[in-house]
C-alpha cells in the first residue's frame, strides 16, 4: 500500500444552464454561446448558464410554477431546488438577454422594458438579481423549466461542475443577442447542424454539450422536444460523470 495520501476531489460547482429552443422549418433550433477565452471552456460553443450565486434564494420568492417541495424532489435534493432554476435563468438573461419571466397579467417579459446597463449590473453584481426583478415588477418563470439531465465533471479534473440541464421555449416577442464579454458570440443552430459544425472544425464544443446535442437530433418540433424532456424529468434524472482513462481535451 503507498504511503501517499489520496488527493480530494476538487468540490463540484453547482450550476444550471438552459437549453434555450425555438420552431424552425424542419427542426427545433437551440440557443448556443461561444465562451470568452481564458473562461472554463473558453473559446467553445456551449448552452447559457452558470454557477448557482449566494442571493438566488432571496430571489426565489419572486416566482411562479414551481414549489421549493416540488423542485427538491424533481432535482433529487434535500433542500436548495429552486435555487438552480433562478441561477438557469439569471445567467440566461445576463449572457443572452432572454428573461423567462411573466407580469402578474400572466404575459412573457417585453425586452425593451430594462437597458443595457441593467443587465450588465445583474452581472456584475451590482444590482442584486431579486431587485432587478421586483423593480420590473416580474416572476421568473420556474415552470418554463425542463429538468432533463444531470452532468457532473469526471474527479480527476481540477475544477468540476454538477450542472443541472433544464429546456425551455424561446418567449413570444424576445430575441437572443449575446453580452459580448462572458460571451462573445451567439447563433441559432439545430442540434444535428450544430454536431456537424463541431465535425467540419468550425465549432468547438465540451464533452457534455455534444452528448446532450446527440440526444436531441431527431426531435421535430419544440413541442415534441419539451414534451420528452417533461418524460425524462418525470422519470427521474440520473448523475452522468464520466471517468475518462486519460483527461479529454475539452472536457
Amino acid at each position: 500500500m503507498s504511503g501517499r495520501a489520496q488527493k480530494s476531489p476538487t468540490p463540484a460547482r453547482p450550476s444550471a444552464t438552459i437549453v434555450v429552443l425555438r420552431s424552425a422549418e424542419r427542426h427545433p433550433e437551440l440557443l448556443m454561446v461561444k465562451r470568452r477565452a481564458g473562461d472554463a471552456f473558453g473559446e467553445s460553443y456551449t448552452f447559457p448558464g452558470g454557477v448557482l450565486d449566494e442571493d438566488e434564494s432571496a430571489a426565489c420568492k419572486l416566482a411562479r410554477g414551481l414549489s421549493t417541495d416540488e423542485a427538491n424532489t424533481i432535482l433529487n435534493l434535500d433542500a436548495g431546488g429552486l435555487d438552480y432554476y433562478s441561477a438557469g435563468i439569471r445567467e440566461l438573461f445576463e449572457e443572452t438577454g432572454v428573461l423567462l419571466a411573466r407580469d402578474h397579467m400572466g404575459n412573457w417579459a417585453a425586452g425593451e422594458s430594462w437597458s443595457d446597463s441593467d443587465r450588465l449590473s445583474v452581472d456584475k453584481g451590482l444590482l442584486p438579481w431579486a431587485k432587478f426583478l421586483e423593480r420590473q415588477e416580474l416572476n421568473m418563470a420556474f415552470d418554463a423549466l425542463n429538468y432533463f439531465a444531470y452532468w457532473e465533471t469526471p474527479l480527476s479534473m481540477p475544477a468540476r461542475w454538477a450542472t443541472r440541464f433544464f429546456a425551455a421555449r424561446l418567449p413570444d416577442g424576445q430575441t437572443a443577442c449575446h453580452d459580448g464579454t462572458e460571451t462573445t458570440d451567439s447563433r441559432w443552430l439545430s442540434a444535428a447542424a450544430a454536431i456537424q459544425q463541431r465535425k467540419d472544425g468550425l465549432i468547438d464544443m465540451p464533452y457534455p454539450t455534444v452528448k446532450t446535442l446527440e440526444r436531441l437530433c431527431n426531435f421535430a418540433s419544440v413541442g415534441e422536444l419539451l414534451d420528452w424532456a417533461r418524460s425524462e424529468q418525470d422519470a427521474g434524472v440520473q448523475m452522468t460523470r464520466p471517468d475518462f482513462k486519460r483527461t479529454p481535451v475539452n472536457y
